[in-house]
């Protein structure tokens, strides 16, 4: 669209002050013209036609003058529109943007407590029971789910070493059934989304699983996070320091 360099405002009053002298013009071309005219000795154009002649010309210039008048209103329009319409997407996508930073502004704000919270690690099976609860609710604070299972299972043998299983307060659930074959093998478990740990060295695998269809990226990230902590948490408790002291880690099922 070809954009013009005349305001609405300076249009409509260059259309009023053109309108305004051929109004005029109109008025006094009696006045103008006084007599016939002569052309050739041969050729007179009587007054009457001149005048009719002429009242013609202006009525079709002020024709033209309005057409052009709306043409010139009818860009302002488009340009008025197209620049609301890219103001709307501008406002839309900062309301976009706002929300996405106030989710990831909560979400780091979890992680952060995730580090900054455990200043020891467990010494007893109450601290470790508490431990692992206190990762379970971190995870519900990052993804809107109503319960999440983290379990700990021996890559070998397939066994529960130990587990915890949180659920939203004020939310009761029937314990999941989660095959820990499935879980070693990394296939999807249906209706559930799970994190497995990333260390493939380790005879230990931990992974938490959710009730929710998918989680986006950012929520992996995080929940990434907790779950390597309790894979190096898990790691420390099987030390040979942690079997002097006699703790375990397993953890009874809630």
């Amino acid at each position: 669209m070809k954009k013009t360099n005349l305001k609405p405002l300076s249009l409509q009053i260059l259309y009023l002050v053109i309108i305004f002298l051929l109004f005029c013009t109109i008025i006094y071309t009696p006045t103008l013209i006084s007599g016939p005219a002569r052309i050739t000795e041969k050729l007179i154009v009587e007054e009457e036609t001149i005048e009719g002649s002429l009242l013609g010309i202006l009525f079709l210039l002020s024709i033209v003058i309005l057409n052009l008048y709306k043409r010139e209103v009818f860009k302002h329009k488009e340009l008025i529109d197209k620049t609301n319409k890219v103001k709307d997407e501008v406002i839309n996508r900062l309301k976009v943007s706002d929300q996405y930073i106030g989710a990831l502004n909560v979400q780091m704000t979890e992680i952060k407590s995730i580090f900054n919270s455990i200043s020891k690690y467990p010494e007893t099976k109450a601290e470790l029971k508490e431990t692992y609860r206190f990762f379970g609710k971190r995870v519900l604070g990052i993804v809107n789910a109503n319960w999440v299972l983290i379990r700990i299972i021996n890559c070998t043998t397939h066994r529960t070493i130990g587990e915890h299983f949180e659920t939203r307060q004020g939310f009761y659930s029937e314990y999941p059934s989660v095959s820990n074959k499935m879980i070693v093998d990394k296939q999807a478990v249906q209706s559930f989304t799970s994190v497995i740990s990333n260390p493939e060295n380790l005879k230990i695998l931990v992974f938490c699983v959710m009730p929710v269809d998918k989680i986006s990226n950012d929520q992996r990230v995080f929940i990434q996070a907790i779950i390597n902590e309790i894979t190096k948490m898990s790691v420390i408790l099987k030390s040979s320091y942690y079997k002097n002291e006699n703790i375990s880690v397993e953890v009874a099922q809630e």
